[in-house]
């Protein structure tokens, strides 16, 4: 397993401890809107998201994210990846400075393995 992967798969069994982070899941519609559009549609939609809510602080940080209508949005919350405040708290982002390109990918490449993991999970439950 590369170091990337490990540290994604260290980070998403330290957020799974959380009563809160683990509340979050998929939902069937959810599951069915990825079978439509793919994973690749879906990780241009976190790189979006990701540049512009959380890429600088935004005015109305820690209210940006939604907790409905969208995988990534799920993700988001489940990674502790919603506002600059939980990106501070959980992965060492200071909110004041603006992310870097590695930061970025860090952010998705954490956000897509969780929808990865969720998707799968789902898909065996049908």
């Amino acid at each position: 397993m590369d170091k990337r992967k490990e540290i994604i798969n260290n980070k998403l069994n330290e957020l799974s401890k959380s009563k809160f982070r683990s509340s979050f899941h998929l939902r069937k519609y959810m599951v069915k809107y990825i079978d439509e559009i793919g994973l690749n549609k879906i990780k241009t939609h976190a790189y979006d998201f990701v540049n512009k809510n959380l890429k600088v602080r935004p005015i109305n940080d820690g209210k940006q994210t939604p907790t409905k209508n969208h995988p990534v949005f799920i993700a988001q919350h489940a990674c502790g990846c919603c506002c600059r405040g939980c990106l501070e708290k959980w992965h060492n982002i200071p909110k004041e400075k603006e992310l870097s390109d590695n930061e970025i990918n860090y952010i998705v490449s954490l956000i897509m393995e969780w929808i990865i993991k969720e998707y799968k999970s789902n898909k065996n439950m049908l």
